[in-house]
This record gives C-alpha cells, structure tokens and sequence, in this order.
C-alpha cells in the first residue's frame, strides 16, 4: 500500500547523486579513503576522540561490548524497550542481559533506580539506548556505573547530534554506538559508527571491524604497507566508501533537517496538548535532540485498542508503528529476569507516528484530527 502520508521519507537530492558518482569514478568502492573522511567529520562534528565506521550499528554494539572486555559469565543491564540488535550484541560476546525498566510513560528510557537495583557482582556494563534520540538520565548512570566500576556503552543509533547537558549523545558513556539504516536520521541504507575516547579502544575496534588484520587493503594497494599481520580472531564489519560517501552527504544536511523535525515536533505538540486521551513522552525536553520517531502512548487502553486505533489511521492513508515489541517477550529472551511494568504498560500502548524532514505542517494537522477521532471511535467501543 503507497500511504497517503508516510512514516518516514528518505531525504536523498542531487549531493547523495554526486557523492556516489565521485566515489565510483574514483576506481575505490571499498572501505578506503571516503571511510577515512568520514570517521575525520563524524569525530569532528561530535567532539570525539575517535571513531570507527562498521558495517551496522550491531556490528557497533558487538564490538563495543568486546573492546570493553565483556565475555562469558559475565552480566550486562539492558533496556527491553529497545530494538533487539541492543540485547542480541550481549548474547554475541558469551555474556547474559539483564532486563531494566523503562521509567514512565512520558520517559521511556531506562530507569536508573532499577538498574541499581539489578547490579550483582557479574555485572560488568550498562547499555543504555536513547529512545527516539531524547537523552537518558546520564548523570546517573554514569554515577551508578562509577560506584560499581561499570562500562557504559551507549546506544545512540536514535540521536546523532542530540544532547544531554551541552554533550553530544554517544560521547558520555565509554563507547557510542550509531546506525545509519535506510530510516535513520542518517541514511545509507546499511552502516554504522562507534565513538570512544580510549585510543586504545579505537585501535582494537579497527583490528577487530577487519578481520583481526594489521594493515588495510587501501594501504597495500597505495603502497603503504606491502604485507600484513592477523592478531586476533576478527570480523568482516567494514563500512565500504560508496555507503560512506552517502553519509557525508547526510551528515552535512543533518542539521538543516534536525531543525525542520523539530518544528514539526513543536507542531505535533501544539496539536496533541489537549487531547486527554494521548501522551506524548519528553514533552517537557528542551534540550536539541534528532527527533528520529514521534511516539505516543494512548491512555485507557490495552494492545487491542492500539492496534485498533492503528487499523483506524491506516484505512487513512497514514503509516504508523510500534517502537518497540519488548525483547523481553520474545521466545529467545522469554523468562529472563524479573517484571517490567512500565516497558509493558508503554509496549501496549505507544503508537509512533509519521516524522520526517519533509513532513508538511497541513499533513501534520491532517494526522493529528486523524488520530483525535481514532481516539474517541475506539473509546466508545
């Protein structure tokens, strides 16, 4: 079905067109020179020491979590509320997650309280993941992570250029892990970024993304190195230069489109402050965040209701989904830790609207009476 007005639309012009031409013309499509820029800008733009591009941002929470030495026995707190790839990375490395709560309705990021309340002495690391580009409460978890000598590994594939006082996302905790999936803030349709202030972090990812090899192929064939070293079992997880001249690209319209989301958020806003029956999570949040998803949590309600209200906006032409079905309840996750009465309760009830750069207001409008009278149709039900 071609929706009337979407959830999300690729923001792709005639930079993208160039940049990719330049890159295939240079004779060079794997990971080399335009990779190389990237990592330079990404780093740049984002305060960081360092940065290493990957194939994903799985790929990016994979390696952090073995650059930070986690393994087997060892326990990591993880939010439920999240795409699975944040808790599946712990599997990767032999290690067991530990479910946290989310904290309210309007804050649906990991609850540091819980977390607390979940750190045994196998606990090594806490992943926090940035719902929808709105910041965790860093102070505390990196208080929390202080007191028992954990790592923090952040997972800010919502939030490139968001910030939590003053700090871009990603650069608080050890490592930043970012996506750049076809419906991210930053699109190249597969990719991904770590950031992390160690260089000897950053030395160890580049060995591990390539095979676990001393030298790369760009710098043979440059000649700058003639053989090469294996020092550890490592992967395939290089970013080639034709996604990377796609992300440059994106990354210098990032800005520009980030001011337009947030209109549109404002907008939304304005619309949605009186209906009783719909919360908007971080409504109170001033601080300069991506606005990569515009979630909302129907109040009075249950799954069917959701679903319901979802069935209503479809038939009219508007696209919606649910961030996210919690991990917790997948079979692979089923029966691991305690309860998580807000993830659920938020789970069951969160619809994500349309939200992109090119979003009109009138659609907006159009979306939000939509969504008024899904409300009270299904209420009365």
């Amino acid at each position: 079905m071609e929706y009337r007005i979407p959830l999300f639309a690729l923001n792709y012009g005639p930079e993208e067109e160039k940049a990719v031409l330049a890159t295939l013309r240079s004779k060079w499509i794997s990971m080399g020179p335009r990779t190389a820029e990237l990592e330079e800008t990404f780093s740049r733009t984002l305060g960081s020491p360092h940065a290493v591009a990957v194939t994903n941002c799985t790929a990016a929470l994979h390696l952090a979590l073995e650059v930070l030495g986690i393994g087997p026995n060892d326990e990591v707190i993880v939010p439920s509320l999240t795409f699975v790839a944040t808790v599946n990375a712990v599997r990767y490395v032999g290690a067991r997650p530990v479910f946290c709560d989310v904290t309210a309705p309007g804050d649906l990021n990991m609850n540091p309280c819980h977390a607390e309340q979940l750190v045994t002495p196998r606990t090594r690391a806490i992943t926090v993941m940035h719902y929808g580009g709105f910041p965790c409460n860093m102070d505390a978890v990196m208080a929390l992570a202080a007191k028992h000598g954990l790592a923090v590994v952040e997972d800010a594939c919502h939030g490139p250029l968001s910030e939590y006082r003053g700090r871009k996302l990603g650069t608080i905790g050890d490592i930043g892990c970012f996506s750049f999936f076809s419906n991210k803030n930053i699109s190249t349709g597969e990719g991904g970024m770590m950031v992390m202030k160690q260089s000897e972090h950053a030395e160890k990812a580049r060995r591990l993304r390539s095979h676990g090899m001393t030298t790369l192929s760009y710098e043979r064939a440059k000649g700058h190195a003639v053989s090469y070293d294996v020092v550890a079992p490592g992967y395939n997880y290089r970013l080639d230069d034709i996604r990377a001249s796609l992300a440059l690209a994106q990354l210098e319209r990032l800005p520009g489109d980030l001011e337009k989301r947030a209109r549109i958020r404002e907008r939304y806003l304005e619309r949605l402050r009186d209906v009783e029956e719909v919360a908007v999570p971080f409504a109170a949040d001033s601080g300069f965040v991506s606005n990569y998803i515009f979630p909302i949590v129907l109040g009075k309600a249950d799954a069917a209701r959701r679903e319901a209200v979802r069935e209503y906006l479809h038939a009219r032409g508007i696209q919606t989904s649910v961030h996210y079905p919690p991990v917790h309840r997948f079979s692979i996750y089923r029966g691991i830790g305690g309860e998580l009465p807000q993830t659920e309760a938020a789970a069951d009830t969160e619809i994500t609207l349309p939200m992109h750069g090119m979003l009109k207001m009138e659609e907006v409008d159009y979306v939000t009476d939509m969504l008024k009278q899904a409300v009270w149709a299904t209420l009365k039900k």
